[in-house]
């Protein structure tokens, strides 16, 4: 059996909404927040910078606070190999930046978009945590969300 992914993401603030990625897998949509994979011997906040860089274009090193949560993802069905990503979530705030410029070096990202927390949920968001990103304030204590699945 394959062990866990690690991937960190970032809850991303600016002007009171929020940045996901699109990213699409068999002709269906769905939004991420931005992060991706830790590398073996990297830090969670290397990890993390690295990522937002690829997958966003920021190349300077945002403040984070956190881990803010922590949420299992584990495939329901086992198959030949299961997945479970484990998703540890940081928070950052973009405010004072212009976003004109939020590219991705990512070929699994198919573009961004801004995010009322009301609107949220509106799209397929994996993990499925929208309950969790309307509630979430800085300085809110850390929380496992559980084992959360989306297909």
């Amino acid at each position: 059996m394959a062990e866990p992914r690690i991937r960190v993401s970032a809850i991303l603030r600016w002007r009171g909404s929020l940045l996901l990625c699109r990213h699409e897998k068999a002709g269906r949509e769905h939004w991420l927040l931005p992060g991706g994979g830790v590398n073996s011997g990297e830090s969670l906040v290397n990890a993390l910078h690295r990522e937002l860089a690829e997958e966003v274009g920021v190349t300077d090193e945002v403040p984070v606070e956190g881990p803010v949560a922590i949420v299992d993802s584990i495939a329901p069905v086992r198959s030949f190999a299961a997945k479970h990503v484990v998703h540890i979530i940081f928070a950052g705030d973009l405010s004072g930046r212009s976003l004109e410029a939020v590219t991705s070096h990512d070929a699994a990202v198919r573009g961004h978009r801004l995010f009322t927390p009301d609107e949220l949920d509106e799209v397929v968001l994996h993990p499925p945590i929208q309950r969790f990103l309307r509630r979430w304030q800085p300085g809110d204590p850390v929380v496992y969300l559980g084992a959360l699945w989306t297909p």
